[in-house]
């Protein structure tokens, strides 16, 4: 319980009740009348746990009963108990009704009936709290389901059977399990939100709130009140306590997407949190202790961003437990006709009135020269304005215009586009070998310890 508060117009009783409430471990706060203790508790908000009220505060003030309304129309959850001094029945009937948890009589056997009265509303106390966590989480969890129903048939919408995406696809099924954090990279647009998502499915959590934060969209006072949560009054607007989305996601997974972007200041908060998952909220001196599994995404060169000291190292050692690289759209170009496919019977679902549309061959196989720079997204968001635009069933490739020039090659340098060029081959001919090294490498016209020089070379997977 955090604090009591103890409202009588009589300053022995008040000094009795204080001395006997500090004894047993409690912090106390006296009032002599009820305006003094309604500033009170519009200072303190949900600091104040308990209210001990006596039933006459004497000339000139309202009654405990007057001012038992008045806490409970600013704090209904408040427990409040009432002393009095005379008794009566009707009097304790109507502070029951009004929402006190008890009605004592002043006499001998407060001592031990005040102790007792205060364990039951500690009790009530924490109940309360429970159902509030209950609440949140529950409400997170809502969130959570409705983020499922967008993502119904998950493993449909990673679609492809590109040797690319299975490979990251078994990367994130043999981590799964593990409680450590992972960190997901890739370009915008490559779905790597969906590959969290899919890590959390597949895990022991997968019944709990995954919970998504995107650390570019807020501000760095805002984001650590949206992580960890704030007290009332911890700034302007602060009308209450607010659970942080570390604290939502507690059983579960936090998935920080572009985490890249995170201030220098707020980046030793996570990490402290990383290590002993326990926070405090804004303004709050309440421990919070979490249970919470993280997983972090970027499409930032983190390398170049430690080297400039943007971004802290240890950190970084800290969410790298494991890596994970979503292949970009220009990788796994075999994928583009079954994602075609799958947006249009996607549009054709929401928009029943467009009718079937198909892409011809031909457009289909032109669609595969373009790089894609906003990868997946991007694409979704061609064959979504083409199936609108393109009147009759069939889009073909005199509709295409798309703002990125056919078969460019990735780098600047020459060297780079070479580089590229034979990454592309190399990725090819293990898509059409379906993995097997050496029969891409027989396929190129390499010897196996050539085309293994390369695979190291590029990247390929880590060996």
């Amino acid at each position: 319980m955090e604090r009591i508060l103890v409202v009588d117009d009589q300053v022995e009783v008040l000094e009795y009740l204080t001395e006997l409430l500090c004894q047993s471990g409690y912090k106390v706060t006296a009032c002599g009348d009820a305006a003094s203790a309604l500033a009170t508790i519009e200072k303190e908000g949900e600091g104040i746990g308990l209210a001990i009220l006596d039933l006459d505060l004497g000339q000139g003030s309202d009654d405990g009963l007057s001012l038992l309304g008045d806490i409970k129309r600013r704090q209904k959850d408040l427990p409040v108990i009432i002393l009095t001094g005379k008794g009566g029945t009707r009097a304790a009937v109507q502070a029951m009704k009004l929402g006190a948890v008890d009605f004592l009589e002043k006499g001998a056997y407060l001592t031990a009936n005040l102790t007792a009265s205060v364990k039951k509303a500690d009790r009530f106390l924490r109940i309360i709290k429970e159902n509030r966590r209950l609440m949140a989480q529950t409400a997170s969890l809502r969130q959570a389901a409705e983020y499922y129903q967008e993502l119904i048939g998950l493993k449909r919408r990673m679609v492809g059977g590109s040797w690319a995406l299975r490979e990251c696809l078994r990367e994130a099924d043999a981590v799964a399990a593990v409680r450590r954090p992972i960190l997901v990279k890739g370009e915008r647009g490559t779905g790597k939100e969906l590959i969290a998502a899919y890590i959390h499915q597949k895990s022991p959590r997968a019944d709990e709130p995954f919970v998504v934060v995107n650390c570019a969209s807020l501000s760095g006072n805002l984001l650590e009140s949206e992580m960890f949560g704030h007290e009332k009054g911890a700034f302007t607007g602060a009308a209450g306590r607010k659970p942080g989305r570390f604290e939502l996601a507690d059983g579960g997974t936090l998935f920080l997407d572009e985490v890249g972007n995170m201030a220098a200041d707020f980046q030793e908060m996570i990490l402290r949190v990383v290590e002993y998952q326990h926070f405090e909220r804004v303004q709050g001196t309440e421990t919070i202790q979490v249970d919470v599994r993280l997983i972090a995404a970027t499409n930032t060169d983190m390398e170049a961003m430690m080297e400039k000291g943007a971004f802290r190292r240890d950190l970084y050692d800290r969410l790298a437990f494991k890596v994970i690289r979503v292949p970009p759209l220009r990788e796994r170009t075999e994928d583009i006709p079954a994602l075609v496919t799958y947006f249009l019977d996607e549009l054709a679902n929401e928009v029943p009135s467009l009718g079937p549309k198909k892409f011809t061959p031909a457009a289909l196989a032109k669609l595969k020269e373009f790089d894609w720079p906003g990868n997946i997204r991007q694409l979704r968001n061609t064959v979504e304005r083409l199936a609108i635009e393109v009147a009759g069933e069939k889009v073909d490739v005199t509709h295409l215009q798309i703002d990125q020039p056919p078969g460019r090659i990735n780098g600047d340098t020459f060297q780079e586009k070479v580089h590229s060029f034979q990454q592309d081959l190399l990725r090819r001919a293990l898509d059409a070998s379906k993995g097997n090294q050496r029969a891409a490498a027989g396929s190129l016209g390499l010897t196996y310890d050539q085309f293994r020089h390369y695979y190291r070379k590029f990247g390929l997977k880590k060996t």
